[in-house]
């Protein structure tokens, strides 16, 4: 076997909680991660995408007032969102935003975050959620993930 025909290696997947506001199972998180993350290379495309290229992924869990000041600095678009991924492997999380969606919803925290893992997951696979087409397909992909990588 030739070296340009070895299969790439898994990127690693890290999660860090630079917050303080909301208590967050960073262990637990991580372990899903690396299963979303399994899942998500399962998914074929037609062409590379950024998650095959990458040696390592971080989740990084941020306040509302730091995910504000990103979401201004790289979309033009005031307050805080719920997640922002970034080309290189970043894949930013307020766990603020996270926590008032999830009671919106009526979802635990932990699924909340959950959610935004793999929804980063998919925009670095290729995904993109701009159109009502896209849109319904990530969340047709995110549903199947979030049930298997439990």
């Amino acid at each position: 076997m030739t070296r340009s025909a070895l299969p790439a290696k898994r990127p690693k997947i890290a999660v860090q909680n630079l917050q303080r506001a909301i208590r967050v199972n960073v262990i637990d998180l991580e372990r899903f991660a690396a299963k979303a993350l399994a899942s998500c290379l399962r998914i074929r495309r037609p062409k590379p995408t950024e998650l095959r290229r990458l040696r390592e992924i971080f989740v990084l869990l941020v306040s509302d007032r730091r995910m504000a000041s990103l979401h201004r600095k790289f979309l033009q678009k005031l307050g805080p969102t719920d997640v922002l991924t970034f080309q290189h492997g970043e894949i930013f999380i307020s766990a603020q935003t996270a926590q008032l969606h999830a009671r919106c919803f009526g979802n635990s925290l932990q699924r909340e975050l959950r959610l935004y893992v793999v929804h980063g997951l998919l925009h670095l696979h290729g995904f993109d959620d701009r159109t009502q087409a896209g849109a319904r397909r990530m969340e047709k992909i995110q549903k199947k993930i979030l049930h298997c990588a439990l």
